[in-house]
């Protein structure tokens, strides 16, 4: 029960870092303050988080999950207090990184705590993960209504820091009580995947800093965001084919859903025709609702329906990106409630789907690439948005593009979607290296020491032998206890029926 209070105040804490909200308050900010540098340093959140996130899960493997959980919440709440003294550029920046760390440990270390736990408790964390990604635009611009200062885009949910905590701390002195039960951790080879994640990782973080930085022009930023995502998907395609299903589906779930939803809030605010945030509390909180019933359903009562809910969970969020297209901008904000909810009930039931077929490994594998991927989508839309916006005079041509901009970003992002659906297809049932059978199809000689393949980490599995097979109808032989040592049999000397028989 602690642990589930703390994913669902826990996870969205990491998750609203990532949304860069400084422009919304620039009248506020002093005058002698450079405005485009500041609002650069704030967009620094996202590239630690995404840095942190493959970084935190290998150190998972020699750390106790629950000391990570309450370091990264640490972190926040220092970034908390630290936002209230920001006065410089470079205070900015720093209080920024060190919410994106924070977040970085957060989201890792809450998968591991909920892995071996109740079936409903990882279902709960893909149901929020996805919940969080939906509506961090909005959890993010809510804490800006009617403000006197710009230093809340720093510190927007200090009171809710301060339960998350709490909850942190309690959940350590349960898990020192209940005996310190030990969390999953990586095998060798994973963990190798693990940080080789960080390099595409570092790579858009860079080309996002330098786009900001350097004004590129519209094709630059769209062939970058495309080689990204290329990359990201192909990254994916290492390891087990159901690993693979599971890293696609996190690219396109971090790449489609975040940028979406905040572009869906961005449009829809007050002053461009739409309800405000106030009107769409209520599409967002039914979506919520929906999506982490549909993820405890799907871990409790659909185990084994990968192959058919993952690609169900994409479809329906490219309906939810067609509806996008139709009702988006409206007035009335309960329209809303048709494109959120296909949005976050598809990508929960397709993540929480896939969590169910791997390892832990594999799971923190894939969350490394859709965090990346969530940059990637930005970088995607930003473009888009540029390539809409260009040439635009009066304010009403303002609106037309960015609301143009908006359907083609869904467009964009339907599109590859099916490009996921068929590439998780044709990967995802392609055996790799290490799953392939010897060529041939016979089976291979072992060697005659019981305990040499043990020593050496072999399967613990039954082998049949060249001429052990027994005579039929005699009784079956007991397998082998693994944990049990394997008596030495001394030598003994030959009788003289043995050389008799020789």
């Amino acid at each position: 029960m602690v642990l589930g209070l703390l994913v669902l105040v826990a996870l969205p804490l990491a998750i609203v870092a990532i949304p860069n909200t400084l422009s919304v308050v620039a009248d506020l900010l002093p005058g002698d303050f450079d405005q485009i540098g500041l609002s650069r340093t704030h967009g620094l959140a996202l590239p630690a988080l995404m840095l942190t996130v493959p970084l935190a899960a290998v150190a998972l493997r020699r750390m106790k999950v629950a000391h990570v959980l309450v370091a990264g919440l640490a972190l926040v709440a220092v970034a908390d207090a630290a936002g209230g003294y920001a006065a410089s550029e470079l205070v900015v920046g720093v209080v920024r990184v060190l919410r994106g760390v924070g977040g970085g440990l957060i989201v890792p270390a809450t998968l591991v705590a909920v892995w071996d736990r109740t079936p409903a408790l990882r279902g709960l964390w893909a149901g929020v993960l996805c919940v969080s990604l939906l509506e961090a635009q909005a959890f993010a611009l809510w804490p800006l209504v009617d403000v006197t200062s710009w230093k809340v885009t720093l510190q927007p949910y200090p009171m809710v820091t301060g339960v998350a905590l709490a909850l942190a701390a309690a959940y350590l002195l349960v898990w020192r009580l209940a005996g310190r039960r030990p969390a999953p951790a990586p095998d060798a080879r994973e963990r190798s995947r693990l940080l080789l994640a960080a390099v595409p990782a570092a790579g858009i973080a860079v080309v996002a800093v330098s786009t900001a930085s350097a004004g590129w022009g519209v094709v630059p930023v769209l062939l970058l965001a495309g080689v990204a995502i290329a990359g990201l998907l192909a990254l994916g395609s290492i390891g087990r084919a159901e690993g693979r299903t599971h890293a696609y589906t996190m690219v396109a779930v971090g790449v489609v859903l975040l940028p979406s939803t905040a572009q869906v809030t961005l449009v829809e605010m007050g002053g461009l025709g739409g309800p405000g945030l106030r009107g769409l509390w209520t599409p967002f909180g039914v979506a919520a609702l929906l999506a982490v019933v549909a993820g405890v359903g799907v871990r409790m009562f659909a185990k084994g329906a990968g192959r058919l809910a993952v690609p169900l969970g994409l479809l329906a969020m490219v309906v939810g990106l067609c509806s996008v297209r139709l009702v988006v901008p409206s007035a009335d904000g309960l329209v809303l409630a048709v494109p959120f909810t296909l949005l976050a009930v598809g990508a929960t039931v397709a993540v929480t789907a896939t969590l169910g077929e791997i390892g832990i490994g594999a799971a923190a594998f894939g969350l490394s690439l859709g965090v990346a991927g969530v940059l990637a989508g930005y970088l995607l839309g930003t473009g888009v948005q540029m390539w809409m916006l260009e040439g635009v005079g009066s304010r009403q041509e303002l609106v037309d593009s960015f609301v143009g901009a908006l359907h083609w970003w869904a467009l964009v992002g339907g599109f590859l979607l099916v490009g996921v659906i068929v590439l998780a297809a044709v990967m995802g049932r392609r055996p790799s290296r290490e799953e392939e059978p010897p060529s041939g199809g016979e089976p291979a000689e072992v060697a005659v020491s019981v305990g040499a393949g043990r020593e050496r980490g072999a399967a613990r599995e039954p082998v049949t032998t060249w001429g052990s097979i027994a005579p039929e109808g005699s009784p079956a032989p007991e397998e082998d206890d693994p944990d049990e040592p394997v008596p030495a049999v001394p030598p003994q000397a030959p009788s003289p029926e043995d050389g008799e028989r020789s």
